[in-house]
This record gives C-alpha cells, structure tokens and sequence, in this order.
C-alpha cells in the first residue's frame, strides 16, 4: 500500500512557493523533488518539458483549488511526489477556472504504470476531501504539511 509520506521525500515540500505561474511553479517543484533526491539533475530540463507538454494537452488542474500535474519517465528511478502550496493562487487553467492553492507534482519510472495509477489514486483520494484540502492550504510550515500526511496516512490504513 502506497502511503503519502512514502512518495514525498523530505525537502519536496515547498511551503510558499516563489512562482505565480504554471510553468513557473512546475520549474519550482521539478527542482525541489531533485534536490530531495527523488530525480537526478541531468534529467530536469526534460522532466519539465515532459509536465508542461502534458499540461498543455489538458490542464490537471482539477478544480476546487488542486493541480496534480504528473510524469512518467524512464530516468526516474522511484515515484516521488512535491508538494508545493500558494497563498496567492496561480492560473492552472483548472476545470473550475478557479485559482490553484495546492500542487501535488508527481514523477514516477515509466516502467512501472501501476505504481503511478495507485499513486495518483492515493494523492486524488486525499485531495478530494474537503478537510485535507483546507488544511494543507492553511498549512503554516512544512512541518504542518508532514504531520497532515502522516495523518492521512493513517486514517487510510484505518478506513
């Protein structure tokens, strides 16, 4: 069973990001998941043309202020998610066009599609809880954002 904090790394949780952009923030999150460790540097400007170009097919924003922009690749060696929340709210050309407070970037090996689905499974079961949604957004540090992925974690195990 894939839980949340299994696929975000410690330093893939960008409090307040800098970005007021899509591409920006997709930059932004690329960036922290290879700093984590959770991809290698010589693959980053590919990742982020690989999100973006998937982005420009279809926005995954999907409303209620969420975008889980995601990417399979064969340099990936292990699923890996960012997290990366925004006071602001940034045009994600989401379904509601409603700004996005909350992204959930996640890359994962491409030879390894069933881990992706349970993965994006996993991340779309906890953002389509109103609570989970309200608390990340009002999340105060990256520490809060942890504990509410431990918390989820655990709740899921329990039902």
């Amino acid at each position: 069973m894939i839980k949340m904090t299994d696929i975000v790394p410690q330093g893939a949780i960008v409090h307040q990001v800098r970005s007021t952009t899509r591409e920006e923030v997709v930059v932004e999150l690329v960036d922290a998941l290879i700093a984590a460790g959770g991809a290698d540097a010589s693959i980053r400007d590919d990742l982020v043309k690989r999100v973006l170009d998937r982005e420009r097919k279809g926005s995954t924003g999907f409303g209620k202020g969420v975008a889980v922009p995601h990417v399979k690749h064969p340099g990936v060696k292990r699923m890996a998610a960012a997290i990366g929340l925004s006071s602001r709210g940034i045009d994600f050309s989401s379904l509601d066009r409603q700004p996005v407070f909350s992204v959930v970037l996640l890359m994962s090996p491409e030879q390894k599609p069933e881990e992706h689905l349970q993965a994006m499974e996993i991340i779309f079961k906890n953002l389509s809880k109103e609570n989970f949604r309200r608390f990340l957004r009002q999340a105060q540090s990256v520490d809060d954002v942890r504990g509410l992925l431990e918390e989820a974690d655990q709740q899921h195990l329990i039902g």
